[in-house]
């Protein structure tokens, strides 16, 4: 049965006629790829999946990474790693927004952005959905480029921007605050939670897709920090500040954001190196399990900014 596609609400498209227990033929596997690269992000739905089928069908794209953050893995499986909400672990990632609390809501961003080296991408699969929220969003930043003034365009084609790791939300330059309240076990330091303190990586501000060629906008709010040297390039700090909020916002226009709600049987691939993603996260108590596989990056997109 010959694959076909349907466009998602803006962004993306919903593959048809897969099974992911069939055999993938060398001409399936280069349609697949074929179709991510065209589209970057791609659902699947009604699929019977295992761990072992989701790691087959992941390795159609690359290499699997594991996690760097040392994320919780499956003994079995360790390419897999496992985001469940109302676990012991809910504690640490539980705020209140607008006087809501909220589990394991996560704002826009790109894998590992902060390390200089995404992962390519990654494949999500529902095991246990949400009865509420747990939507994941997804954002096309190459269409965001495409939409761009052609005086952005030229003005960002000279830019770098930084992007610096913080555990705490608020300290976070460019994520909406209003309204925003850390819960009482938020980390207040990488080391809290055992994690490395990364240095800031800088990027190009408009990156080129190493395998795609497209021109993909470099700009997402979470770990945002700055423009490098803007004075360089003939506008001011403030400018500098102005036109990456002005930047943000744009990323997070509805004609480039997919939400997904997720059902039993789904599978969400997407390229990391042109779509952004969030979590909408739930309400306490509500059990959520998505399981992961991360597709390995192999090419050094930004560097990291180390003392001289």
């Amino acid at each position: 049965m010959a694959l076909t596609t349907r466009p998602l609400d803006s962004v993306g498209v919903e593959v048809s006629g897969f099974d992911i227990n069939e055999p993938f033929s060398p001409e399936l596997q280069e349609e697949l790829k074929s179709l991510w690269y065209e589209h970057g992000i791609l659902l699947f739905r009604g699929q019977d999946i295992t761990p072992d089928s989701q790691i087959r069908f992941s390795r159609i794209f690359g290499t699997l990474a594991l996690h760097p953050l040392k994320a919780t893995r499956s003994e079995k499986h360790p390419e897999l790693f496992e985001l469940i909400n109302n676990s012991d672990k809910d504690k640490y990632v539980t705020a209140s927004y607008k006087g809501e609390t909220i589990v394991g809501r996560l704002d826009w961003h790109i894998d590992l952005h902060y390390t200089g080296c995404p992962n390519h991408g990654a494949v999500l699969t529902a095991v246990e959905v949400a009865k509420e929220d747990g939507l994941t969003g997804f954002g096309d930043l190459a269409k965001a480029y495409d939409a761009l003034d052609d005086d952005t365009k030229a003005l960002l084609a000279k830019l770098e921007v930084a992007y610096s790791f913080s555990m705490q939300r608020r300290h976070m330059r460019f994520v909406d605050l209003e309204g925003y309240e850390p819960g009482p076990f938020s980390p207040r330091k990488p080391s809290d939670m055992k994690f490395p303190d990364f240095p800031d990586a800088v990027y190009p501000a408009v990156l080129t897709h190493p395998v795609s060629g497209r021109k993909v906008l470099n700009i997402v709010e979470q770990f945002l920090d700055r423009v490098i040297t803007p004075q360089r390039f003939g506008i001011s700090n403030d400018e500098s500040i102005e036109l990456l909020e002005r930047l943000v916002a744009h990323t997070k226009k509805p004609e480039f954001l997919y939400y997904h709600q997720w059902r039993q049987g789904d599978m969400v691939l997407w390229d990391n190196w042109r779509a952004m993603h969030c979590a909408t996260g739930t309400k306490p108590g509500v059990r959520r399990v998505i399981n992961r596989t991360t597709i390995e990056g192999k090419h050094q997109l930004g560097r990291a900014l180390t003392a001289a």
